[in-house]
């Protein structure tokens, strides 16, 4: 029974093989690769990371393709939570917030979890939007921060072009935009740090875990 499993920014594989160490674990999925796994003995693909514009991206026909064979599929965080909204009801298995919020429709575009990464160390370089949307609704639950600011400061987040899309970006902009002054946005970075939810992280472990437990299910039988 062989299980891969393609991560990158949003959880490396050093911190996924403290999790579940029997499983392969390959650089975020492209166009091709799903086949690739399949042809090298793969009965478990778990998806986490995949690219969206460094490379051609994996089409939901590839991923259908590999379901028709047997391969059992999980998806979650990050490309796997896109996919699995997508294809869950064709047997791809969907886990986490993201994917959860994606099948709801609360959010529909790709943009909520791109991001920049270091093509050499697979480290994001810039923050989801998902991230983010997150971030500033727990700090407006927690009534840290006003509505109008947290707002104003979202409307900025989904203004930037993924790749330059982080929190000092945000705030510098919001100063230049005469929203906060340069006190109020170190107090409100501060906050932000306290309060920070990375959840395709989260969701990339549940991932991992959720492959494990299917694994060991199987290796059993």
């Amino acid at each position: 029974m062989k299980a891969v499993i393609f991560t990158g920014p949003s959880l490396s594989k050093e911190e996924a093989k403290l999790i579940f160490e029997n499983a392969t674990y390959l650089p975020p999925i492209k166009r091709g690769d799903a086949e690739k796994a399949l042809e090298r003995g793969a009965k478990i693909i778990g998806i986490i990371d995949g690219v969206f514009h460094q490379d051609v991206a994996i089409s939901p026909r590839e991923i259908f393709e590999v379901l028709k064979k047997g391969v059992i599929v999980v998806g979650g965080s990050s490309m796997g939570a896109l996919r699995a909204a997508e294809l869950d009801e064709f047997g791809m298995i969907g886990v986490g917030k993201i994917y959860e919020m994606y099948k709801s429709g609360e959010i529909e575009s790709d943009d909520e979890v791109a991001l920049i990464f270091n093509p050499l160390t697979l480290e994001p370089l810039s923050e989801p939007l998902i991230n983010i949307r997150l971030t500033f609704k727990r700090i407006l639950e927690n009534k840290l921060i006003d509505k109008k600011t947290i707002d104003s400061l979202f409307d900025i987040a989904k203004e930037l072009y993924f790749p330059k899309r982080n929190y000092n970006t945000i705030l510098e902009i919001a100063v230049k935009r005469n929203i906060i002054d340069e006190i109020t946005a170190n107090k409100v970075y501060s906050i932000i740090q306290k309060n920070k939810i990375d959840q395709k992280r989260l969701d990339a472990i549940e991932v991992v875990k959720t492959v494990k437990r299917i694994y060991c299910l199987k290796i059993n039988l």
